[in-house]
Parts: C-alpha cells; sequence; structure tokens
C-alpha cells in the first residue's frame, strides 16, 4: 500500500480569515533554473501571462493589466529570488486566475506558486543573520505579506510552495512629503497586510503597525534600468519600506546584474546604477581570501583591490582614486559585524573639498565577504534612512551577483584544465590514409560531452574513437577521462572491437557512476534525499584501422551512436555499421563488429548527435537522410574540403548557433 505524504499548510491572512481557491482555467506553469536569471525569466513569464488574460473578455478583466499586473511581478519576482537563494534547486512556477472576494463578484484575483525542493529551509522574513551570512533575499516576504491579500507556506514531501494572491487594487494619489529636500509627489496605497507575519510561526507581530507603500515617479538611466526620480518620504512606516518604484528599480537592478559573469563589469554596472541617483561617487574594493589573509598587520596579503570609482563629474575621479588607495577599508575588520550595515567612512576631503557623508558597505555573499561598496554624498551630516536601506538591498544583490561571477570564472579555469586533459594532444599519421576533424564544443573553453581519439595500438594497428556522453560539464569530463585512457589501454593490450566494447561498457556501469556523481556533488553539492546514482552513459563509434596494399582494413562498431557513413568515388554513400547498445546501460550488452576494406577514393566519415539532430524550428539536419545527400555532395573532395563542406552546412542549417557540441572526423585512403 502506497504512502499518502503528509502535509502542513499556515495561511496568513490579516483577521485569520482563511483563504478560498476559485477554479478557471487561466493558468500558465513553468519548470525554472534555479539560477540568477530565475527572476528575471519569472517577471517575464507572469506578466505575459497577465497581458494575455486581459484579453479574455473576462469581467473586470482590465485590472489584470494594470496595477495587479504590477503587483503580481513584484511578488512572483522576490518569491522566485528567496527560492534561488535559500534552496537553490530547480523551481516551479504557477500563475492562475481565481474569482476574488464575494463582495467583488466580477473581478478576479491572481494567485502565484513558486515551490522548490530544499523544504528543510524554512521562508525568511528578515531576521539577523550569523556573521558574514548576510540576507540576500531583499525585500521578500515583507512585500509579499503587503502586496496580498492573503499568502501561506506549503510543506510537502520533498516540496516547499510558498503562494501569494493578490486582489484588485484601489488607487489614490496623495503627497508622501519630501525627499532630499524637495517636494516629491507620489501616489500613495494602503497596503493591505495590517500586521507583518513572521515565517517561522506564521503569524503577526503584535507590534507590527499598519503600513504604507509609495510609488515614485520612474526615469531610465544610463544603465538601462527604471530608478526613482525622487525619494520616499522618511516617515515611520517607510523608513522600512521602499515605495513601488524602488522595487521596481531593484528587481530591474538585479537583472542587470544577474548576466554578467566578469566582477569587474559587475562592480563598473554598480557604479552605474547609483552615481548620480542615489550618491555623488562611489567606490568598489574587491577582495578574495589571498588579498585579506593578514592585510593590515603587515603579515600577508596586498589588501583590497579598487576595482572602481565613479563620480558624477569625471574630473573627480583620478584625484578621488588615488586619494582613495592611500586608505582602503580593512577586509580583515569588516565595518559590521554581521557584515549587513552600513558604517561610516572617512569623508575624501583631499580629493573633493571638506563637506560631506560617506558609508561603507560589506559585500557578502553565501557567508563569505567579497568586498566593500563605499557611497558618499556631497553636503550632507547623514544619508536618510530610505537611502541606506535601498543601497544596501542593492549592495546584496551585487555580491551575489560577484560570487556568481567569481563561481563561473573557477569554472572556466577547472573547465579549461579539465578539456585540456580529455583530448590527445595530437591525431596519429597512419600510413596510406589522411585525416581531418571537426571538433567544437557549444561552450568554448568548458569540458565538452563529444570526444574522439586516433592513435597508435601497435602491431601495425592504429585506432579511433568518436564519442558522446551523457550530460555536459564537470561530470561528462569524469566519464571522458576514464573511457579515453581506457580504451587505449585495452587497445594496446590486444583486446578487439567487440572485447574492447564489452570490457568498457562493464567498467562505464562499475566506476563511471561513481565517480561522475562525485564530481556532481563537487560542483553543484549534495544530492538531496530523493537523489541516487545517476548512471552515465555513453555512445561511441569505436574502430581498428590496418593498412595493407591496396587500401586498409577497417573493423568497427556502434555503440548507440550515429552510424558512420562510407563515401565511395563514385558519390555512393552506405552505412558502415549496425546499432547497437549504448555503453554503461545494460550489465550483460554483448557487442560485435563488422569489418570492410577501403580502398583508395574511400571516405569514411564519423559524426556525433550534435550533427545529425542539429536543428532548424521542427526539423533536424539528418532527416530524410540529410547527412548522406551532404555526403554525397562532397564526391571528389580531400578529408579536408569534406569535413570543412560538412560542418559548413550544418552550421547554416539552421538560424541559431548549434545548441550541441559538434565532433566528425573523416578518415579518407589515399
Amino acid at each position: 500500500m502506497g504512502v499518502i505524504p503528509t502535509q502542513r499548510e499556515t495561511v496568513y491572512r490579516p483577521g485569520g480569515a482563511s483563504a478560498r481557491p476559485g477554479g478557471l482555467p487561466a493558468r500558465t506553469r513553468a519548470t525554472l533554473a534555479g539560477g540568477s536569471h530565475a527572476p528575471g525569466a519569472a517577471r517575464d513569464l507572469v506578466h505575459a501571462a497577465l497581458t494575455e488574460w486581459s484579453g479574455l473578455g473576462l469581467p473586470g478583466g482590465e485590472h489584470l493589466a494594470g496595477r495587479l499586473a504590477e503587483d503580481a511581478v513584484l511578488v512572483v519576482s522576490e518569491l522566485v529570488t528567496n527560492a534561488v537563494v535559500h534552496a537553490g534547486t530547480d523551481i516551479d512556477l504557477v500563475c492562475r486566475l481565481c474569482l476574488a472576494e464575494d463582495d467583488e463578484p466580477e473581478a478576479y484575483a491572481v494567485v502565484v506558486e513558486v515551490s522548490d525542493h530544499h523544504p528543510s529551509r524554512a521562508p525568511r522574513d528578515g531576521t539577523p543573520e550569523p556573521p558574514h551570512d548576510t540576507p540576500e533575499y531583499g525585500r521578500g516576504l515583507q512585500l509579499v505579506a503587503t502586496l496580498a491579500e492573503a499568502w501561506g507556506v506549503t510543506y510537502r514531501r520533498g516540496t516547499k510552495t510558498v503562494w501569494a494572491r493578490l486582489g484588485p487594487v484601489a488607487e489614490n494619489t496623495a503627497n508622501a512629503g519630501q525627499a532630499y529636500g524637495d517636494d516629491a509627489p507620489m501616489t500613495a496605497y494602503t497596503a493591505r497586510a495590517e500586521a507583518a507575519p513572521t515565517a517561522d510561526t506564521g503569524t503577526a507581530r503584535p507590534d507590527a503597525a499598519p503600513t504604507t507603500s509609495t510609488r515614485t515617479d520612474i526615469a531610465p538611466d544610463a544603465a538601462g534600468t527604471s530608478a526613482p526620480a525622487r525619494l520616499p518620504a522618511s516617515t515611520p512606516h517607510a523608513r522600512d519600506w521602499l515605495g513601488r518604484g524602488a522595487l521596481s528599480f531593484l528587481a530591474e537592478a538585479s537583472d542587470l546584474l544577474a548576466g554578467q559573469l566578469d566582477e569587474d563589469l559587475v562592480a563598473a554596472l554598480t557604479g552605474q546604477l547609483l552615481v548620480p541617483r542615489l550618491a555623488d561617487w562611489c567606490a568598489v574594493w574587491l577582495e578574495d581570501e589571498l588579498s585579506a589573509r593578514g592585510w593590515g598587520d603587515g603579515t600577508g596579503g596586498p589588501g583590497p583591490r579598487l576595482a572602481r570609482v565613479c563620480h558624477g563629474g569625471e574630473h573627480h575621479i583620478e584625484e578621488l582614486r588615488r586619494t582613495l588607495e592611500k586608505d582602503p577599508p580593512h577586509p580583515s575588520h569588516p565595518p559590521d559585524a554581521a557584515g549587513s550595515g552600513p558604517t561610516p567612512f572617512p569623508w575624501p576631503a583631499e580629493a573633493l573639498g571638506p563637506g560631506g557623508c560617506a558609508l561603507a558597505y560589506r559585500l557578502v555573499a553565501g557567508g563569505r565577504p567579497l568586498g566593500t561598496l563605499v557611497i558618499g554624498r556631497a553636503g550632507l551630516l547623514r544619508f536618510p534612512d530610505e537611502v541606506t536601506g535601498l543601497v544596501e538591498d542593492l549592495g546584496r544583490r551585487v555580491a551575489l551577483a560577484i560570487g556568481a561571477a567569481r563561481q563561473y570564472a573557477r569554472q572556466v579555469t577547472i573547465s579549461a584544465v579539465l578539456q585540456r586533459g580529455l583530448l590527445p594532444g595530437a591525431v596519429a599519421e597512419i600510413p596510406g590514409l589522411r585525416s581531418a576533424l571537426v571538433y567544437e564544443p557549444r561552450e568554448q573553453g568548458g569540458p565538452s560531452g563529444d570526444f574522439y581519439d586516433l592513435f597508435p595500438a601497435g602491431h601495425g594497428r592504429w585506432c579511433f574513437a568518436v564519442g558522446d556522453v551523457q550530460g555536459k560539464g564537470p561530470e561528462a569530463a569524469v566519464v571522458i577521462g576514464l573511457a579515453r585512457p581506457w580504451l587505449r589501454l585495452l587497445a594496446r593490450e590486444g583486446y578487439g572491437v567487440p572485447d574492447v566494447l564489452d570490457r568498457l561498457n562493464q567498467l562505464l556501469l562499475d566506476d563511471a557512476t561513481e565517480a561522475a556523481d562525485a564530481a556532481a556533488r563537487a560542483f553543484v553539492g549534495p544530492a538531496g534525499p530523493a537523489d541516487g546514482p545517476q548512471t552515465r552513459f555513453l555512445s561511441l563509434l569505436y574502430g581498428e584501422l590496418v593498412p595493407f596494399d591496396g587500401g586498409v582494413r577497417c573493423t568497427l562498431a556502434s555503440a548507440g551512436h550515429p552510424l558512420p557513413l562510407l563515401l565511395g568515388p563514385d558519390g555512393t554513400v552506405t552505412t558502415a555499421a549496425h546499432p547497437q547498445t549504448l555503453l554503461g546501460v545494460v550489465e550483460d550488452a554483448t557487442y560485435t563488429s563488422e569489418t570492410l576494406e577501403l580502398r583508395p577514393g574511400d571516405t569514411l566519415l564519423c559524426v556525433t548527435d550534435g550533427v545529425t539532430e542539429r536543428r532548424s524550428g521542427p526539423r533536424q539536419f539528418d532527416d530524410g537522410d540529410g547527412l548522406a545527400v551532404a555526403l554525397a555532395g562532397c564526391a571528389g573532395l580531400d578529408a579536408d574540403l569534406i569535413a570543412e563542406r560538412v560542418r559548413d552546412l550544418v552550421h547554416a542549417f539552421g538560424d541559431d548557433p548549434p545548441e550541441d557540441d559538434l565532433a566528425l572526423l573523416v578518415l579518407q585512403t589515399e
């Protein structure tokens, strides 16, 4: 008998009433990779869905493309960001319509549901973190509590879902007061949640007061984001809650930063986002464990690196840089023990003259200090709380982007080292045979799932291999790193083609899976409770070449791999093997081989599925024997030209770049 998983659901709603989901067929769902691009993808998906639904002619449907849509986009952005930072798994997103409350029979509410697969971590509510473990989720569930008429958390075995229900919004115009000394006309909205809930208990905090959120005018900036032209008023209820304009600015800034894979570019974009909108100038110092170790006490590293200085007046930048380089922040003594709050920073009077305020923010992500962000503004005794809070939120996103860029740089370096070890330094020269090769990993510099080899096996024999491992990245690299040396060893020990495949199949079943899983854990993290060892299968075309007077004898076998094609001097094309089972799938699989004689002018073409499965819309390159047709058109060409012609035809087949690795080997008798 099956076990029914238990569920625990807590509903957060003013007054304690329960949420009543309605039913409508309009819904959209998606699964997002748990990375830095997920929040932007979620925003785009929800915005597109609500825009489409607003045109369905539903009663009250015009609200779906207005303020309700803005609220839904902001809520889903924060929920997905929360899931990315604190779960790290793939994310399931659902957006659907339901009937609004009874007193609004001709209106619809929007329900968004964000699920992750790390339920042991509770959603965060902004409580203080341990040292160097800054809360990196922005405004998170406080935003959800303010914008949603009901929200909750559902726990199931292996899944945690945070959902929010948003109803139609009433709008009023008010003057919210002053910011930075100027009158700032704003639109004020009364929050729907009168008490901010806590994530741990699901109850309202008794000391929470009714809140008001504000919306500023929006002005585009040079960095491509929207930003508040005026800052919200400094009122008791607005100090911890900036307006919709600031939230939109943070969301769009997150998108801008998330796409960057270079930490210096992240620092440059940070300056564009802050200056002159929130500060006259800013500086970004970057550090790592080596640079920070022992710095400041004369025993170790060189200290932080001043990666970027930005000022509203270009003529101030060089002098400001020289001044700041004389007295950088001390990474070994962070401004705040928790790494989350701003602290005063010495005003650079030598470069900018007297009279101004500067603040330093530690950039911390994943418990690791990454650097320091400093902002300054002339003519101020202190920054308004609204500005310090907004910069603090932006600083968390900057830290996440720097951390992601460093992780990418580390992986690129490791991948380049792995790639150099996965492929032969040079292909062997075989008497009476010319060879040509095309090898194009989809991710330049990264370990590919495709590999090739052409090597001497002794006693007048040469062997070749073209293979494709399931997956990409380090896991695939580990399998290739095991399979290629095994092939060479077995061939040089004198094993024939079928015996080599038999033994390689068993070795993959025994050793490669364990090694690849270890690599996955090292790069991605521990497997989830539902994850077990994953089979790492391999498709392989393997053959043995023995030159003789008048040609080359070729014995070969295909294990789940695209079949090789034989081109004759007269342009005829035939297949040169028969399909067999993938390696690493069936334990007792037995492989067989075929032998053919390559006569002068014969050409053998071996490819991976990046060639045969190259897509153009619904069509693939090898549909209707497309590869054979392409090869037939190469009659009379030498090996290098054939390889180049096939490669060009594959690239020209689709408008977009290939989505898979490409590898092809041409062997031609002289």
